[in-house]
């Protein structure tokens, strides 16, 4: 299996609570091969990194991308979301002619059951294969051109067959369709992949990326909400539920901020441990709105209109208050 990560140097303790899970999870596959598209990792963390791999026997490569804004050539406006994420768009470039099949994965993710099932799908003639994200905001369907029953893929799981995304100027395309709205999408690389590649992607059963919060979701909420997601199987939902293959910690109730109440945080925590980032303390300060954050948990279970209602008021609103604080960042650091 070849596999690849994005991360910058901040990120790169997550990267090797994934690694390390991706590993474990793995031992019966003869072959593992970690590529990381690198953005500033620094040697210190090369080498812990390196080490970690050395654990399981297995190899890893960084693949560093430097001045990633000049192949954008246009604008970019990431709102607040790290350029790193950007990365995945240029794996066709960045890994070897020999690598003709890739999983990424993002760094938040940890692998909770074999991938090889997973390795060994049918794509069926797309470029890649990816798990549908049913709460994506129908703002952002429309903005870049997709329908209410289109489906919406999420980026932190791909499959992508490198042949046929070179073969296919996959990348030209997807550089293109961000330029030509202006650098500024609201989930920036993962809504250009979205965009660009419609039609070209196989949906993925959701146990091979799953959301946490999706634990209290009930399908027919997704279904009302996003009317494509009818072509998930409500076992299928049941099962990712029960036994995720990959858990994508995504949203704000994160395993490694102090307070959260994270249902499926129990694997990050126990592969965090064989990192040499172990002793790294939990992030502090955010107790009370992981409070307030599980308690929105609760309350998509009992009252999804409400859970869909809050969304709507303050979901893209947050997006782009991250962005301005970044942006405010830079300029601070500027002066």
């Amino acid at each position: 299996m070849n596999i690849v990560y994005a991360s910058n140097d901040g990120y790169a303790r997550h990267l090797a609570v994934s690694m390390l899970s991706l590993f474990d999870r793995n031992r019966r596959a003869r072959q593992i091969t970690v590529y990381v598209i690198s953005m500033g990792i620094s040697g210190e963390n090369r080498e812990r990194l390196e080490s970690a791999a050395a654990q399981y026997g297995r190899e890893i490569h960084f693949l560093e991308l430097k001045d990633i804004e000049s192949r954008f050539g246009g604008e970019i406006n990431t709102r607040g979301f790290d350029i790193s994420a950007m990365g995945r768009l240029f794996v066709g470039r960045l890994l070897p002619e020999q690598a003709e099949r890739v999983l990424y994965l993002d760094c938040d993710t940890v692998v909770a059951q074999p991938l090889m099932e997973l390795w060994r799908t049918d794509l069926r003639g797309n470029v890649m294969g990816a798990v549908m994200e049913p709460t994506i905001y129908r703002a952002v369907k429309r903005e870049i051109g997709l329908t209410e029953n289109d489906f919406y893929i999420n980026s932190g799981v791909l499959l992508i067959d490198l042949k046929r995304w070179r073969s296919t100027d996959a990348e030209r395309r997807l550089l293109d369709f961000y330029n030509s709205r202006g650098g500024s999408l609201f989930a920036c690389d993962q809504d250009t992949l979205n965009g660009a590649l419609k039609g070209q992607i196989l949906p993925l059963p959701p146990k091979y990326n799953f959301f946490p919060n999706y634990r209290y979701f009930r399908y027919r909420d997704l279904v009302k909400h996003s009317p494509s997601y009818a072509a998930v199987k409500e076992e299928e939902f049941l099962e990712a539920k029960r036994h995720p293959v990959v858990i994508h910690y995504a949203g704000d109730e994160r395993p490694w901020i102090a307070g959260n109440m994270n249902h499926y945080r129990k694997p990050y925590e126990y592969y965090k441990a064989m990192t040499p980032w172990a002793d790294t303390p939990k992030e502090k300060e955010r107790e009370f709105y992981m409070f307030l954050y599980h308690m929105m948990d609760y309350l998509t279970a009992v009252c999804p209109a409400a859970r869909w209602q809050i969304s709507r008021l303050w979901g893209m609103r947050a997006v782009d208050a991250r962005g301005r604080k970044k942006a405010q960042a830079g300029t601070a650091e500027g002066e």
